[in-house]
């Protein structure tokens, strides 16, 4: 994944004059007698991993899940620290073999760290660093998946325009990670390139281009001996992507080889428009959900069920969960996807691998930085939770309290009742059940909210016969205000009461009905993209992305919807430099 932080100060790594001109010309003398070379001394001694690894590929794939990336790390850019995870310690890989992971996907991306010119040295030192995670994590009894990272952005995708020394660079990469390795155990494995791309390239030429760097990038692993002979090689396809046309090609091409110890990867981040809250992709519906359901079918059919392993490189949501900005993804329905990744996995037979990029684990306390969500994440690897249509009950504070029904997920399991706390609802008093739908009378609902202030006002939980509890809050709410406003194409924010609400998305289209702002395919605009909630302040954010691509002296009409159902319609105008909103 291309996830980038804001780039910190950092001091680069190298190692010594002497050793690296010695590197250099072992470097030289092992290409030229084409073996590898950047092995250093600490590659002298292979880790004891304590992970018995399962002769049959698909066995020993299963045997990795769960899985989770260290993400920002070694493939942060120019530097581990640089995209603000720090140093990584042994103890990183020692909490994720305590929570129940089962293997770590370890990106690197090696530009920064070898020269740009042949031989295409990798730096000792840096080098030296990437085995050290291997060989901690090994020594934690996690699987491991080494690979070649953002390289396929950042040179390899220019093979289109410059294929020799491409070739030259991936092969020497791949050459020298060999030699460095080649003694470690089986618990150890090799993914050739990571997302790869190429540059103004046909389909044609897309399928043409993978195809000779995963074949040479096999041929280099298999003919540098040691335990190379026998180790689990990672094949991929454009991206990573799970389209079905790309799943037949990279099954042609692992058949080709003639290999048992293959495994095809993809990578998994949901329905595009519900993992970054575009396109009125508000909820975990039908579509997105038919959208996993069909994608790991499909993985299924073209390799599980032919007998080839599959492995999720990288799953999670696109914009979600982030710590640093207002969340893009409703925690509820990020729930349901989380806990629907976990059975398709079990269903299909498919190994995932949770990316974090910083989001999940802080990297600093290694603690998690939202326990109650991994919870949820965890429990999904090996049951089904019931669930319900939404996470709140809206009840209206301009009105009379009237009841309220969600509808009830089971997921396979059944019903057994609501608690508040400790404390068990009464059914037919305080709810009643008829078939999923779950009511909540107006009685249960005027004690439960109280004072009735904006907000939630009390949290219950739906249980089932298995799983997690279904987290369901009782909000007070009304239709939110907004008010005029003025500023610029560089300034603008919507002056807004909440009033209990959160928002969902934004409808932008001019008088003609042509779409308005950046996402211009949609009328709904992008979260936190074209427009973003700033609660603590009370308004709503139009970014300047937004407001630069609207047509001059031409109003545009702006529907805000929040998850409560509620609506309100906003004018803005833009001239020049300055902008105008007003209430319809």
């Amino acid at each position: 994944m291309k996830d980038i932080r804001h780039p910190a100060h950092h001091r680069s790594r190298a190692p010594g004059r002497l050793a690296s001109l010695l590197l250099v010309l072992a470097v030289m003398l092992g290409l030229a007698g084409g073996t590898s070379t950047a092995a250093t001394d600490a590659a002298a001694e292979p880790t004891r991993s304590t992970v018995r690894v399962p002769a049959r590929a698909m066995d020993a794939v299963a045997a990795m899940q769960p899985s989770w990336n260290l993400g920002n790390t070694l493939d942060a850019i120019p530097n581990e620290d640089s995209w603000g995870n720090g140093q990584t310690s042994k103890a990183t890989f020692e909490k994720i073999a305590k929570e129940g992971f089962r293997s770590v996907r370890i990106p690197v991306t090696w530009t920064d760290h070898q020269s740009a010119t042949a031989p295409y040295t990798i730096d000792a030192t840096f080098m030296a660093r990437v085995k050290q995670f291997v060989d901690w994590a090994q020594d934690s009894g996690l699987y491991v998946v080494l690979n070649v990272h953002h390289d396929s952005w950042q040179w390899a995708s220019k093979i289109t325009s410059d294929h020799d020394n491409v070739m030259a660079r991936f092969n020497s990469t791949w050459t020298q990670i060999a030699a460095t390795f080649r003694d470690e155990p089986r618990s150890l494995l090799f993914e050739g390139i990571n997302e790869p791309q190429f540059e103004n390239a046909t389909e044609a030429q897309k399928t043409q281009f993978l195809n000779e760097l995963q074949l040479s990038f096999h041929k280099i692993v298999r003919s540098s001996g040691g335990g190379n002979t026998t180790r689990i090689l990672s094949l991929t396809t454009p991206f990573g992507s799970g389209d079905q046309a790309y799943l037949d090609e990279l099954y042609k091409t692992i058949t080709s080889l003639n290999d048992r110890q293959l495994v095809a990867q993809v990578h998994f981040y949901s329905w595009y428009p519900f993992s970054v809250n575009v396109a009125g992709g508000t909820h975990y519906d039908a579509t997105a959900q038919k959208h996993l359901d069909d994608s790991f079918a499909a993985m299924h059919r073209t390799f599980v069920a032919r007998g080839i392993p599959l492995y999720i490189g990288e799953y999670g949501l696109l914009e979600y969960p982030n710590h640093f900005h207002p969340t893009r993804v409703e925690r509820g329905e990020a729930l349901k996807y989380y806990e629907h990744v976990g059975y398709a996995a079990r269903r299909y037979g498919i190994t995932t691998a949770l990316w974090d990029p910083f989001a999940y684990l802080n990297r600093d306390t290694l603690q998690w930085r939202d326990p109650a969500l991994m919870t949820w994440i965890k429990s999904a690897w090996t049951t089904r939770s019931g669930t319900a249509s939404f996470d709140k009950v809206f009840v209206p504070k301009s009105g009379p309290v009237t009841a309220k029904s969600l509808t009830l997920n089971p997921n396979g399991t059944k019903f057994r009742g609501v608690w508040q706390g400790d404390t068990k609802l009464t059914a037919g008093r305080d709810y009643t059940v008829s078939g999923n739908q779950l009511t909540f009378t107006a009685t249960a609902l005027t004690r439960l909210v109280g004072d009735r202030e904006y907000g939630v006002n009390s949290t219950l939980q739906a249980r089932f016969t298995s799983g997690l509890p279904w987290n369901i809050g009782i909000v007070t709410n009304d239709v939110p205000v907004l008010t005029n406003a003025s500023g610029t194409t560089e300034s603008f924010a919507v002056p807004t009461q909440y009033r209990g609400n959160d928002l969902a998305t934004m409808h932008a289209t001019y008088a003609d009905g042509s779409n308005a702002g950046p996402t211009d395919w949609t009328p709904y605009q992008e979260f936190n993209k074209a427009f973003s909630p700033d609660y603590p302040n009370g308004t709503i954010v139009l970014t300047p992305e937004f407001l630069k691509t609207l047509r001059d002296g031409e109003p545009a009409t702006l529907v805000f919807h929040f998850y409560s159902g509620s609506t309100v319609t906003y004018h803005v105008t833009k001239s020049g430099s300055s902008v105008t909103g007003t209430v319809s």
